[in-house]
Order: C-alpha cells, then structure tokens, then sequence
C-alpha cells in the first residue's frame, strides 16, 4: 500500500509573508471554543488585532458565551481572512491559528496600555471597552495553518507569525 506525500508544505517566506498579511490587516476573526456545558464546538465572530508585543489580543464580555468556554476550556481557534468579491470563496487566502486563551486581570498594569492601543485599531469600542464585563484576552498561538489558494497549503509555527 502506498502512502500519499503529505500535500501541506513547510512554511517559506512568502507563506511566512502573507499569514504576517492576513494577521496585520485582520480587524475581526472566526474563533472556535469548547463549549463547557456539553463538550461541543462553538464558534463566535470576534474583533481581533495585535499587541503591542505582537501577540493577539481580543475584547471579549462575560455575557458571551465564548467568554464562559475560554474560562473553562482556554484552547482554542482562529481563522483569520476575508473572501474577496470576486472568485471561488476556497481560493481565497486564510490562516488557521490554535492557540490558548489567558485573560488579563481587570488590574493588570498592562490593562491601561492594552486599552489604548485597541483603540487606536478598534475605535468603536471606546462606547464599552470601560464596562465591568468586558476583559481584554490574549490568545497565545501553538501552531498554525495556512491555506494560501489553490494546492498552497502550509504549516506555520508561532515564530512564523511574528
């Protein structure tokens, strides 16, 4: 029995290039949780954007049911890309990140900075970026996924991300 060649490649610099493209310009993200209730998946839109260190960072309020699954489960996913006007949606680049969820403390004395740079990238949220029920969440990445169009398939690791 013969086996078939793994169809996903190692990253290259122009992988490395247009997964750093997909994560600049990404403004909101696909996230996949655990839900703890019954053990099954469930997805949320989030808004998303970078750290000032270069990691993710998101808003999320504790009335989403997102936020309950990160608590309980904080492995999660990301799938970051829009599809353009035009063409087949699976031609369009994407990036799939898993990664692990650690909420930063309302008294966190990185909250202040944290806070003005998302809304310098997310300024909508000033209306409720101040409310109790919102926490700034870091999604650290494990490894990710790159589908750059047709037969471009890549893995990344963290460091392909930076």
């Amino acid at each position: 029995m013969s086996t078939r060649p793994d169809p996903v490649a190692a990253a290259d610099d122009e992988a490395r290039a247009l997964a750093r493209s997909l994560i600049d310009t990404a403004r909101h993200a696909a996230l996949a949780v655990t839900d703890p209730a019954d053990g099954t998946p469930g997805i949320s839109r989030i808004a998303i954007g970078r750290a000032p260190d270069g990691g993710f960072l998101t808003l999320v309020s504790a009335l989403a049911p997102h936020h309950a699954a990160l608590k309980a489960h904080p492995a999660c996913a990301l799938m970051l890309g829009d599809v353009g006007d035009k063409g087949d949606p699976l031609t369009h680049p994407r990036l799939m990140v898993k990664a692990r969820a650690t909420f930063l403390a309302p008294d966190d004395p990185a909250r202040p900075a944290l806070r003005d740079h998302w809304l310098i990238h997310q300024p909508k949220a000033k209306l409720y970026v101040d409310f109790g029920d919102f926490a700034f969440v870091r999604l650290t990445p494990i490894s990710a996924l790159l589908n750059g169009g047709f037969a471009r398939a890549f893995r990344l690791s963290p460091e392909d991300l930076g």
